[in-house]
């Protein structure tokens, strides 16, 4: 065999000849690198809203839901009810956008049916419970699904933040996230992550929901705490993380404001009577303040000075309570500030020393009807 160039040319130098280059085989194609052993696996989830009257936030809404920063698959049933402005016509159009979206009809317009309506429809594991003027942040749906998994809990829920745009609205909103409007209630005042009696909204195990039965449809109002009463009757845990903060719209007058708290008021006596010892001072402290204030005045009325101590110290401490709970508010908003508190409190007051015994109760089967 001849000697190579580089051979030669090595032994008239006298140097040790560099060794022949290999020829280095075709590269083999690899596979695609695998999910590192250990990484999780996001479950799929349901968002259902039951909407009735919602075309001033619904577009909002329905985006904040399809736009969450979660890893796993998401379906948005949307429940519609016979609403009287644009809301049909503007759930179809978003339907029509993302396939994400399912819309059903919701007959009645009634909350509680439109989530048993919607979440029927619904097809995973895991069902998030949104309004239609509710405005999730973008880890929401993550942060739900974490604590669920962390907690073990059948229900997860978190702050209701209320936020207003008018100064009327900005009152309210206050109120609504201040201990002297609504109590303790962690959903509406924060605090730490931990079990508690109900959460707002709620994220919620399908299991759970089918133990329960879902939804009472009874309930009109007060429908998320009776149902997470007898989720915790059958042994689940409801578990409540500042983690998971919706931004709530509050009512936009004085009169809707009352409406509101005067039917809340009518169905939490309701969950009271229909699951006994479930009243505490927070829910028993309205009514208590309507009979004190209208046993002074007639009190006052009828010759007996002192009783309007009673209606006239009230006011005083609302006015106090708004200078405190006030702070940082613009003028125009403090101003409304202890109206919406007396409001807040008499009308949910007088709705639960009104309240019907028969509200709540099943209809009488009419002639010949079958009963269920």
């Amino acid at each position: 065999m001849n000697p190579s160039p580089h051979a030669k040319q090595a032994q008239q130098t006298g140097e040790r000849p560099a060794p022949e280059p290999v020829p280095q085989p075709e590269p083999v194609p690899q596979p695609e690198p695998r999910a590192a052993a250990g990484e999780r696996t996001w479950p799929a989830v349901s968002v259902v809203m039951p909407v009735l009257n919602e075309q001033r936030h619904l577009t909002d809404a329905v985006r904040r839901i399809l736009t969450q920063d979660y890893p796993g698959e998401l379906e948005l049933v949307l429940a519609i009810g016979p609403s009287r402005d644009r809301t049909e016509e503007i759930s179809r159009r978003l339907a029509g956008e993302d396939a994400r979206i399912v819309v059903v009809a919701n007959p009645t317009g009634r909350t509680p049916q439109g989530l048993n309506i919607a979440i029927k429809a619904s097809q995973y594991s895991i069902i998030v419970r949104v309004d239609g003027h509710s405005l999730l942040p973008p880890d929401y749906v993550r942060a739900a699904v974490e604590t669920m998994e962390e907690s073990g809990a059948d229900n997860v829920g978190g702050i209701m933040a209320a936020e207003g745009v008018t100064a009327f609205e900005k009152a309210v909103a206050r109120a609504m996230t201040s201990k002297l409007g609504v109590g303790n209630a962690r959903f509406h005042t924060g605090g730490e992550a931990g079990e508690v009696e109900t959460v707002y909204l709620g994220t919620f195990r399908r299991s759970a929901l089918e133990r329960v039965g879902g939804y009472d449809e009874t309930f009109t109002r007060a429908q998320d705490w009776e149902m997470n009463h007898r989720i915790r009757q059958s042994g689940g845990r409801i578990f409540f993380t500042p983690r998971m903060r919706v931004t709530y719209r509050p009512r936009p007058n004085l009169r809707a404001l009352a409406k509101q708290y005067f039917h809340t008021g009518r169905w939490r006596r309701v969950v009271g009577r229909e699951h006994q010892g479930t009243l505490n001072l927070r829910y028993l402290a309205p009514p208590i303040a309507v009979l004190a204030i209208t046993a002074g005045v007639v009190a006052g009325a009828v010759g007996f000075w002192p009783g309007w101590i009673l209606p006239g110290g009230y006011a005083a401490a609302m006015v106090a309570g708004a200078a405190v709970e006030g702070r940082g508010l613009p003028v125009s908003a403090w101003l409304r500030l202890p109206l919406v508190f007396a409001t807040m409190h008499l009308t949910w007051g007088v709705g639960f020393l009104t309240s019907p015994p028969g509200l709540g109760q099943p209809a009488p089967a009419k002639p010949g009807e079958a009963v269920r």
